[in-house]
């Protein structure tokens, strides 16, 4: 089954305290897009300005990502710069110019509009809306945000969510739009906004999955080098959503194991820079790592030898 995503695509200038790079290949819907594409068929709706060049166009149609909803606009392409720390977890941004995205209003193609699966990647609540008004009843609707449309439209990104139904956010996110500090307690409140599964991205500590009866909870995979986590957030959607439209499976356990195969595609994707480690993999890898996340998290039920005291 086809997903439909709708974010931005840009440049990136990344420093971390193991190496830099200028003006490469970024953006969240080209993040999510690349990381699900090994799972199913993709189409992308974005911008880009006169600059972007021919070679980035050409690995996402390697990819068989559909680039008929990718605009070309009057002007620059969407570049952010940041820095990391030895702490990875968080980014401080340098610069932002927004470009050709200032602009950006979605108009979804009469061939996507009936997509299974619809990412509503990180941009204005209000642009997500639109999206949502111009598409017919996937099965499936996932979005992501960050805290600046939780601080300036905070209404906004409710109605949104009301009309999703995988909302995914990092921990401090999730506190900042519950005003919980509790992280459980922020879940609870974030359900009861009408999303029927909450995921909550931690990091290097892993992935949280609430929903009104249940919680399930995901390790990061254990790396010996992370040389950059630009992008980890969105790769982990597109293996969780790409792994969904995959198999069309929606229950929870299908749920709990696309949490495992985004886990797996983050924990490439931080390996390198850019999208360089994305590139370079093989389904293979995919595979073996997803049976190192079983190992690692598996032990036996309670023994039947044990008595109480």
């Amino acid at each position: 089954m086809s997903i439909l995503v709708v974010g931005s695509v840009a440049f990136d200038s990344v420093e971390t305290p193991f190496g830099r790079v200028d003006n490469v290949l970024g953006g969240s819907a080209t993040y999510f897009s690349t990381s699900a594409s090994f799972f199913t068929d993709v189409n992308l709706v974005a911008v880009v300005g006169e600059d972007f060049p021919q070679d980035h166009i050409d690995f996402l149609k390697s990819r068989n990502i559909d680039l008929r909803g990718l605009t070309r606009g009057q002007g620059k392409t969407f570049h952010w710069k940041g820095r990391y720390g030895y702490d990875l977890n968080e980014a401080q941004t340098l610069e932002t110019h927004l470009n050709v995205f200032e602009t950006f209003s979605p108009r979804i193609p009469d061939e996507y509009a009936g997509a299974d699966f619809l990412f509503l990647a990180n941009i204005d609540p209000e642009l997500q809306m639109e999206v949502l008004d111009q598409v017919h009843r996937p099965r499936i609707v996932a979005c992501d945000t960050m805290n600046f449309w939780i601080s300036s439209k905070p209404e906004a990104l409710k109605k949104v969510i009301e009309r999703v139904d995988i909302f995914i956010i990092n921990e401090g996110e999730a506190r900042q739009l519950s005003g919980e500090a509790n992280l459980v307690k922020a879940a609870r409140k974030l359900l009861g906004y009408g999303v029927k599964t909450l995921i909550v991205k931690r990091g290097e500590y892993g992935v949280l999955m609430f929903t009104p009866t249940s919680i399930f909870s995901a390790p990061a995979y254990p790396l010996e080098e992370v040389f950059d986590p630009t992008g980890a957030g969105d790769t982990f959607a597109g293996g969780f959503m790409g792994y969904l439209a995959n198999t069309g499976d929606s229950s929870e356990e299908g749920i709990r194991q696309a949490i495992i195969f985004g886990s797996v595609m983050a924990s490439f994707n931080v390996e390198d820079f850019s999208l360089n480690r994305l590139k370079s993999l093989e389904y293979r890898e995919i595979e073996d790592r997803y049976r190192s996340f079983k190992a690692m998290t598996h032990f036996q039920g309670l023994p039947l030898a044990v008595t109480e005291l």
